[in-house]
């Protein structure tokens, strides 16, 4: 047994320094050289895709966000908000676009909260927008899994146009511009379908003012 003391303490050692040795490699130099290819190459992805306005970060091009009026009183937690008709809306979050939030309802397609909700939700967006209900498109009145979507169709683009240009007393062919060229099309030409970066799409508007 004694003879076997050192052979044991060889290993150890050898277990050890195996271990320093790939604390470096995968704990340190790995992580460093992908954050060094990630910041040279993907520097803006890299960052969290940020969105900045006069300077200074606004949002996420890939987290959705509310544009609504200012509570008229900022101190009642329970007063609905009120979408801001000078900006093109998302669609609707289960979590309110919190990035601490993310999720669905989980509420099923027969459940009559979701049904009542889908209802409600298609009147009051026909009513803002000055459409037709049967109009509305789905992804306007549907929130998405993640609750955090920044992206629409182009149908529900196309019918806040109107609205987005009358607000601001615009020529709806410049608003319809502005949408077109922030229209993306689908992953690699036929996966998911066209769509529309609300968040890019409102920045590009404030800066046509």
């Amino acid at each position: 047994m004694p003879s076997s003391l050192p052979a044991a303490l060889r290993n150890h050692m050898a277990a050890l320094r195996m271990l320093l040795v790939l604390t470096v490699i995968t704990g340190i130099v790995y992580p460093l050289a992908v954050t060094g290819v990630a910041q040279a190459a993907f520097g803006h992805q890299a960052n969290g895709s940020l969105v900045h306005r006069n300077g200074q970060v606004v949002g996420s091009s890939l987290i959705g966000q509310n544009f609504d009026l200012p509570k008229k009183n900022p101190n009642d937690p329970n007063e609905a908000p009120r979408p801001d008709p000078k900006w093109f809306q998302p669609r609707p979050s289960a979590g309110g676009y919190d990035p601490l939030a993310s999720g669905a309802s989980n509420l099923g397609p027969n459940n009559p909260d979701l049904v009542k909700a889908i209802k409600d939700r298609k009147a009051a967006i026909a009513a803002f927008d000055g459409v037709n209900p049967k109009d509305v498109p789905a992804d306007a009145v549907t929130a998405s899994g993640s609750g955090l979507d920044p992206d629409i169709s182009k149908a529900y683009a196309a019918e806040q146009v109107d609205r987005v240009a009358k607000a601001r007393g615009l020529d709806p062919a410049a608003v319809r511009k502005l949408v077109a060229e922030n229209t993306h099309s689908r992953a690699v030409g036929f996966l998911g379908q066209d769509y529309v970066n609300v968040v890019d799409l409102n920045l590009d508007l404030a800066k046509a003012e």
